[in-house]
């Protein structure tokens, strides 16, 4: 009777403590300024959730401009934890990181401007820009550092690890370590590490399986492209972007060594036996064409706009093929800006800024790259002039280089910098739970 009593006073206990909390939390958030907010949590969570829309200006410079307001999702789990600001290079991800895991922290997470929720109703493209973007992270840093006073640790995934880097450079101070995933920093508009990186990456007898895949496909592009147009047609696709179909077609395959790497894909998974059907089987898998449609361009316009203008981006280097393709001369890139966008190309600028300060400031990050990723072409080579780390995780596709995946002894030493640079510990057990 008494365990059952103890067991009722305790329960009663967490109650009262998440209603005070709860209360605290919504009067402090009704207290800053252009910020609203609606209640988000599911039953059973251990975390209150909240979306709030928070006014930012079109440009930071000259806030006269005018302004839209930008979905971030707050998991509050108490105000004297510390708090994960999580960049989003694309739309709102709403399942935990594992920042927030390992440290029991609270998480502000970030949906990057002009996506999804996130932009004025008429988008004004020469306002996209990696300054912009950070000053809108600052402005929510600022805001929510009123309500937690910890540590603050940033973090992302790919693009979104790109902008953890990026909001570290233009605003240092704002955290106190940076964690970006899989993030490569390009250093031009059509970055060649990555056909470096595609001829040496594997093994020569894998890498002779995907010239000759992709050989087979381009040597069969009438027949392969009449029977892809009625897989395009049953799945409501348009192409009036790239154009011709055929155009799509050798983008996709060109594409496919890239996207094989990338995602970590067997060499099993790449057919040999000539048969077609199994061949455009393994490419929509791999590398679809849907990847070219107008409707997934459209979807990550901003992406491509940013990639053009500022960030740098890949192409494909299609030297070994030239006796097959049809529909370029030329090394085409992977990168399709809205044409109503005008993205000028990237002059190099920021990269050389950003470079720079990577080598010689850049303190207080660690890198998580898979070491077969494509994307790692484009890794950040960390100086000896600077207090950061990198982990590259052996045979880790960009899905795959995660904590919960590093070797042990890298697990440690991650742990090891973490409690460094924030004294906070790390409970790197929480990633193994289902």
């Amino acid at each position: 009777m008494k365990q059952l009593l103890f067991i009722i006073i305790c329960a009663l206990t967490l109650t009262t403590n998440a209603q005070t909390d709860k209360l605290q939390l919504e009067r402090e958030l009704f207290n800053l300024p252009n910020v609203s907010f609606t209640e988000a949590t599911k039953p059973g969570d251990p975390y209150l959730t909240y979306d709030l829309m928070v006014k930012q200006p079109i440009d930071h410079q000259n806030p006269a401009k005018g302004s839209f307001y930008q979905w971030v999702q707050l998991r509050h789990r108490g105000f004297d934890l510390p708090t994960v600001i999580e960049t989003n290079g694309y739309f709102m991800a709403r399942s935990k990181n594992e920042v927030e895991q390992i440290l029991n922290a609270n998480n502000i997470s970030v949906e990057f401007r002009f996506f999804g929720k996130s932009g004025p109703d008429s988008l004004q493209w020469q306002y996209l820009t990696n300054t912009q973007a950070a000053s809108d992270l600052h402005n929510i840093n600022q805001l929510l550092r009123q309500i937690y006073k910890g540590k603050w640790i940033s973090t992302g995934i790919s693009k979104g690890g790109q902008t953890t880097i990026y909001y570290k450079y233009l605003y240092p101070d704002d955290v106190d370590m940076a964690i970006p995933y899989v993030a490569p920093i390009d250093n031009a508009f059509e970055d060649t590490r990555l056909y470096t990186f595609m001829d040496t990456i594997g093994t020569p007898q894998i890498r002779q399986r995907l010239f000759d895949f992709q050989k087979l496909l381009l040597m069969n592009e009438d027949e392969a492209i009449k029977k892809l147009r009625w897989y395009a047609k049953g799945a409501k696709m348009t192409f009036n972007y790239v154009g011709d179909f055929g155009k799509v077609f050798e983008y996709a395959v060109m594409e496919y060594p890239f996207a094989f790497w990338q995602w970590g894909r067997s060499a099993d998974s790449i057919p040999t036996n000539k048969k077609l059907d199994d061949y455009l089987d393994e490419l929509m898998e791999t590398s679809s064409i849907s990847n070219f449609s107008d409707s997934d361009l459209k979807m990550f316009g901003p992406h491509y706009y940013l990639a053009a203008s500022e960030t740098g981006y890949y192409g494909y280097n299609i030297a070994p093929f030239k006796k097959y393709i049809r529909h370029f001369t030329s090394n085409p890139t992977a990168t399709f800006p809205p044409k109503e966008a005008n993205a000028k190309p990237t002059d190099g600028s920021f990269h050389a800024g950003l470079q720079k300060w990577l080598a010689e400031k850049g303190n207080n990050i660690l890198y998580i790259y898979g070491g077969i990723d494509a994307w790692s072409a484009a890794r950040v080579q960390v100086s000896d002039k600077v207090n950061s780390k990198s982990f590259l995780i052996p045979g880790a596709s960009h899905g795959v280089a995660r904590i919960k995946n590093l070797p042990e002894n890298m697990k440690t030493e991650f742990a090891g910098k973490i409690k460094e640079w924030t004294g906070l510990d790390s409970k790197m057990d929480v990633l193994n739970r289902k």
